[in-house]
């Protein structure tokens, strides 16, 4: 994954700032906000670090666009965008300050506002508490499996639509899925996948599922069954589901406590914080 130079407005903007200064040399991001290359600027362009220029009126493009991030690939930028016609829907990749986020149709899957897509995953690591063996069932851009393997000794990660994986393949914050050993990928209806796995073999599940209208089935007794099924005895389930004080978030939570309990949890705690709660098998 080396050399893979991914910019959005918020890097294109300084670079542009810059410009009249040029030919110099300035710090700048080439790969959203993770580390900080030099960089040289000339009245053509900018140098990127293999030699490659990229010509201004490409960083002006991608500095007029606050929507999504760009691929920059022999002196062309190529927007992070992808529809998937199986699933009809079309992935972006969405800057923040930091970590950026992933547009699915236009709604983002991580949260957004006051915070950012990296602190969101942070507040979910902290309530579910990796260790062991961990069953990711929602990987998206893949950060929730990251972070979990930095603290655990295995993560499987689900993901239902493989087009995802190509938007996580330009994605530098998304790399670690690819480099890390402790991290597997499987593809397929998180519901089908887990009803195939050993009994007791993760110690840890966190399941950061679509909203409920969209896959309703994952908020069901009978896959919350499967998920008692495959953990260890006293091992933890972390369930996103959204902001609880909300009137959507409360009612959601209630029905999710009622059958987490039914299909034989013996505890659940809410975890405001981490927009979810935390299920003891």
């Amino acid at each position: 994954m080396s050399g893979l130079i991914v910019l959005s407005h918020v890097q294109a903007e300084p670079l542009l700032a810059a410009r009249a200064q040029a030919p110099c040399r300035v710090m700048a991001s080439l790969d959203l906000n993770l580390t900080q290359s030099e960089l040289a600027l000339t009245g053509e362009g900018v140098v990127l670090p293999d030699g490659q220029k990229l010509p201004w009126p490409v960083v002006e493009t991608i500095a007029g666009d606050d929507t999504a991030c760009y691929h920059a690939q022999g002196g062309e930028a190529t927007k992070i965008q992808f529809f998937s016609e199986e699933m009809n829907r079309l992935y972006t990749l969405y800057p923040t300050l930091s970590a950026p986020t992933m547009l699915i149709s236009g709604l983002p899957m991580h949260r957004i506002k006051g915070t950012d897509p990296y602190r969101d995953t942070q507040e979910k690591i902290r309530a579910a508490r990796p260790a062991g063996r961990v069953l990711d069932t929602a990987m998206g851009l893949g950060y929730t499996a990251i972070q979990a393997a930095g603290l655990a000794d295995f993560v499987l990660t689900i993901e239902l639509d493989p087009t995802v994986e190509e938007v996580c393949r330009l994605n530098p914050w998304s790399q670690a899925l690819f480099d890390n050993p402790k991290i597997e990928r499987q593809f397929g209806d998180a519901f089908d996948v887990v009803e195939t796995l050993e009994s007791g073999q993760f110690n840890r599940v966190i399941h950061d599922p679509p909203m409920f209208s969209l896959a309703g089935h994952l908020y069901s007794q009978d896959f919350y069954a499967e998920l008692y099924r495959v953990l260890t005895d006293r091992g933890r389930l972390f369930h996103y589901i959204g902001d609880l004080k909300s009137k959507s978030g409360a009612g959601v939570a209630r029905g999710v406590r009622q059958r987490l309990i039914a299909a034989g949890f013996r505890r659940v705690e809410d975890k405001p914080r981490a927009f979810g709660v935390v299920a003891t098998k």
